[in-house]
């Protein structure tokens, strides 16, 4: 199972004032709140969060059937930030192991319940008006879309 989930940067924005009273307190940990105020990219963080716990969730819910967001249960850790960041996220007794991509204008994370299985995930994005206009023929693994941007992950086939 994969998970998946990309946000436009530039939509993301404009659309939410994550700065609001409370709204961290909603949505993370302390321990995440942390990263995020000491950030040199607060805005970066925020999101590369949100997109790892969204993409854990997405296949949590398809393993449990449980479809209860709880974005402050999921628990995201960073174990490196290079170029790409790795990271997991615990959900209860569940660690799904993330990698995150972060360009000007995007974020994609994919996520995996295998650390190994993050290398052989193969990922296409697409941006307006590029977008596949039947992608659902290419049978994706999970799909995520936000603003000008479509993201598609597919499993690895040996």
């Amino acid at each position: 199972m994969l998970g998946n989930d990309i946000v436009d940067l530039v939509l993301a924005k404009t659309q939410s004032n994550w700065r609001r009273k409370n709204y961290l307190d909603k949505i993370f940990t302390a321990e995440e709140q942390l990263l995020i105020s000491s950030s040199e990219k607060p805005d970066e963080m925020v999101w590369l969060l949100w997109s790892m716990k969204e993409s854990a969730y997405k296949i949590y819910n398809r393993k449990t059937g449980i479809r209860s967001f709880a974005p402050k249960s999921l628990e995201c850790t960073i174990l490196s930030n290079t170029s790409l960041t790795y990271g997991e996220v615990n959900i209860e007794d569940d660690t799904y192991f993330t990698k995150s991509d972060i360009q000007a204008e995007y974020l994609h994370t994919i996520a995996s319940p295998v650390w190994r299985e993050l290398e052989k995930i193969k990922i296409n994005i697409y941006e307006l008006p590029n977008h596949l206009f039947d992608y659902k023929k290419t049978k994706p693994g999970c799909v995520s879309h936000h603003g000008q941007y479509l993201a598609l992950v597919y499993e690895f086939q040996s």
